[in-house]
């Protein structure tokens, strides 16, 4: 497997900002705008995101963000799974993996007690990443509503008390 550096790192860079917007093309081609759920680059930068970027070589070949929801009083709620993304060309090196695996590790160490996220019914590698993850259909969340193209999951992040 080839070295994958993953970091919090800003959106704002050239390379990441390209990743971002191939992205944005992807999705586009496959669902109706108004059912594409994007964060920009000014959104990824905001204080309850957390950006992530996979690197090989020192180039950005991935990325992954996570929104911090902290409802109620201290470090409680959901992280929702947002712009996870493997240039097609460095695919097949279970960097998807690895991104989501470092969201999850980040929403544990801020005492979330889920990952939810939302998908499309047409990214089937998608989908079945996020299953072979410990994710499982839910309903819609948030501000999403079902829209016939939305897939909505959740992982709970609490250890189960025995």
């Amino acid at each position: 497997m080839p070295d994958i550096a993953i970091a919090a790192e800003s959106p704002r860079q050239d390379a990441v900002i390209a990743l971002v917007a191939a992205l944005d093309r992807y999705l586009l081609d496959l669902y109706p705008a108004d059912t594409c759920h994007l964060l920009d680059i000014g959104e990824l930068e905001a204080p309850d995101v957390r950006f992530f970027v996979a690197r090989k070589d020192g180039v950005p070949v991935g990325c992954a963000a996570l929104r911090v929801d902290h409802s109620g009083d201290g470090p409680t709620g959901y992280g929702e799974v947002k712009r996870m993304y493997v240039d097609p060309a460095a695919r097949g090196h279970r960097i998807g993996d690895r991104l989501l695996a470092r969201l999850e590790e980040q929403a544990r160490a801020e005492g979330l007690t889920a990952l939810l996220l939302e998908s499309g019914i047409h990214q089937h590698e998608a989908l079945a990443l996020y299953r072979k993850a410990g994710f499982a259909d839910r309903g819609p969340y948030a501000c999403y509503e079902h829209n016939g193209v939305s897939v909505f999951m959740e992982k709970p992040l609490l250890e189960t008390v025995r």
